[in-house]
């Protein structure tokens, strides 16, 4: 396949250089699209041969091609034990932006690692929140660890949680500067009924 690939990609070369702008931009599009294509296959390679630090990089990658193919590989990722790799799909997961996406994001929140449950709460502002996904947000308000009240009342925010304005506004006097700070721009975001 990488072959057709590259077939392709040479004939639509040419039309770089059109007279035409719509032209040029429509070539470097469809080369754009098909070197992702090429390079899912070698992505998925890395995925499954690559030390950590190619791991992740191949699952940022899968979220830079986008679309509901990669979503497989990256929900994999995102039970896999090493926390990088969990951590890493999480957060891709949420540029996704696919619905299908949305439980496994509510698992991470479950995680046994804060850095992953951070970014499980961070992903989520991409997506429409049920009742009881806000629910289970809400706890996070309470973590008092820094960061994931943090990420908590952001979220909140964002998803026009008006249930946790008074929580979220109780977190100004946090001991914790970096939930003074996420509360405030929380109700900044926050609005208006």
């Amino acid at each position: 396949m990488k072959e057709k690939v590259r077939k392709r990609i040479n004939i639509l070369r040419a039309l770089l250089k059109d007279t035409a702008p719509g032209v040029r931009n429509a070539a470097a599009q469809a080369i754009e699209k098909l070197e992702g294509i090429s390079s899912f296959e070698e992505i998925l390679q890395a995925l499954k041969t690559g030390d950590t630090g190619i791991r992740v990089g191949a699952i940022y990658a899968l979220g830079e091609i986008g679309g509901e193919k990669v979503l497989p590989p990256v929900l994999y990722c995102a039970t896999r034990p090493e926390v990088d790799i969990r951590s890493a799909a999480v957060e891709v997961l949420g540029n996704l932006r696919i619905p299908a996406a949305v439980p496994m994001l509510v698992e991470r929140l479950d995680d046994q690692h804060e850095a992953v449950q951070a970014r499980a709460i961070c992903a989520l502002r991409s997506y429409p929140a049920s009742s009881e996904i806000l629910q289970k947000l809400r706890t996070f308000l309470e973590a008092g660890n820094g960061s994931l009240e943090a990420e908590a009342a952001i979220t909140l925010a964002c998803l026009n949680d008006f249930i946790s304005l008074d929580s979220i506004c109780n977190l100004l006097s946090s001991n914790h500067a970096s939930t003074r700070q996420a509360a405030a721009t929380a109700i900044s975001l926050m609005p208006f009924q």
